[in-house]
């Protein structure tokens, strides 16, 4: 048996040997691999974007960890999805502090809470109802984007990719922290890490906005264009070019769908990504007008269209779907040519594109894992940091 501080060392020769190597020769050096996405780190494996969440994805042989980032009162950026600290996926357990009127948190906007007061939740022991075989962890704390750097630098020597999604809302300009905050807060990390490291890194959001944002911040870092039926038609039930929202969005960076060039929705998306030089296009695998959830049911139907593949593809972009939970989604998907997949379930999907001859990234190693994962869980008390349940 090898031991921990063995692994470590390993790690760190590992890290040395990489930081000596030319920055050209690592760069995007995952990219070789079909891009098999932990969706929130693999919300279906773990209690979603905890350190959990990302030593299972890890443990899948993911290629990219995808993470969503919001930004606390007090200016440190946290690996969180939702605006507000959500009752069924959170617990309270103390006040950071005597008298504090913001006590209990949850319920509260994550912008408005402190680290310190978020740092009070166990966000580790409630199981998602739509996520029924998930490993809880209980006691477990939220965790910082430096701690989910730290953690996974020591749990593996890969370069494995960072899919960073920031939680901006584009249309309550209170509801988050500004776009502009994102990118300062978010500098403030990145700036900690060399030109290697930021080369493993995409940023998309929702809001276009923070796309241009990231390319006059960060000119070489790949950015993703998130869209969905409800970024750009009047009624998700019509979904056709005469139903487009007219007018500049937030959402799409001031771009106007009706007046982008394309025979098809699917074109004028492709192309309206490639205005904000987005480098991925990170459409929603399924339309809202579906009826059905199966790919391979009557009723479904696709927002991912050939046409929109094939145009952000001519024109440079690469295109990575999103939540892909179900096995009939993957072929489909695969022969309208994406190039990656986003997914609650990273460890049963890359069985399923094994079976499609994709090739893709190692596992990481468990003891090795398991061992960063004890070691740098952050628990409540009463936590129990390194078993799942």
């Amino acid at each position: 048996m090898i031991s921990t501080p063995s692994i470590l060392l390993g790690a760190l020769v590992a890290l040395q040997a990489t930081a000596s190597a030319s920055p050209m020769k690592q760069r995007w050096l995952y990219e070789k691999y079909f891009d098999l996405q932990g969706h929130r780190g693999g919300t279906g494996e773990a209690v979603e974007n905890t350190l959990p969440a990302l030593a299972w994805g890890l443990l899948a042989g993911v290629t990219s960890l995808e993470v969503d980032v919001g930004i606390t009162k007090d200016g440190v950026a946290l690996i969180y999805h939702d605006e507000i600290i959500d009752k069924t996926k959170c617990k309270d357990t103390a006040a950071a502090w005597a008298d504090d009127k913001m006590f209990p948190y949850v319920g509260k906007s994550v912008a408005n809470l402190t680290l310190a007061q978020i740092k009070t939740l166990d966000c580790g022991s409630l199981r998602l109802t739509a996520h029924p075989m998930a490993e809880v962890y209980p006691g477990t704390k939220l965790s910082t984007m430096d701690e989910m750097f730290d953690f996974v630098d020591c749990a593996t020597s890969d370069p494995v990719l960072y899919n960073i999604e920031t939680k901006v809302n584009p249309e309550k300009a209170n509801a988050t922290r500004s776009p502009e905050d994102f990118i300062a807060i978010m500098d403030k990390s990145f700036a900690k890490k060399d030109a290697t490291f930021m080369d493993r890194i995409t940023h998309q959001s929702f809001d276009w906005r923070m796309a241009v944002l990231s390319k006059k911040q960060w000119p070489t870092m790949r950015t993703g264009a998130l869209i969905s039926d409800a970024s750009i038609y009047n009624n998700p039930n019509a979904t056709t070019i005469a139903n487009l929202r007219p007018g500049a969005t937030n959402r799409l960076a001031g771009i106007d769908l009706t007046k982008v060039e394309g025979a098809t929705v699917g074109e004028r998306v492709a192309r309206a990504a490639k205005q904000i030089n987005a480098d991925n296009l990170a459409p929603a695998a399924a339309s809202y007008t579906s009826t059905n959830p199966d790919a391979s049911s009557p009723g479904y139907v696709s927002f991912i269209t050939k046409d929109m593949v094939d145009t952000a593809h001519a024109l440079g972009m690469k295109v990575k779907a999103w939540t892909i939970n179900r096995k009939n989604a993957i072929e489909p998907l695969i022969n309208l040519g994406v190039d990656g997949i986003i997914t609650d379930y990273p460890s049963d999907v890359r069985v399923q594109l094994e079976r499609n001859g994709k090739y893709l990234a190692p596992k990481a190693d468990y003891k090795r894992v398991m061992g960063c994962l004890k070691a740098m869980n952050q628990v409540t008390k009463d936590g129990l940091s390194t078993k799942g349940f």
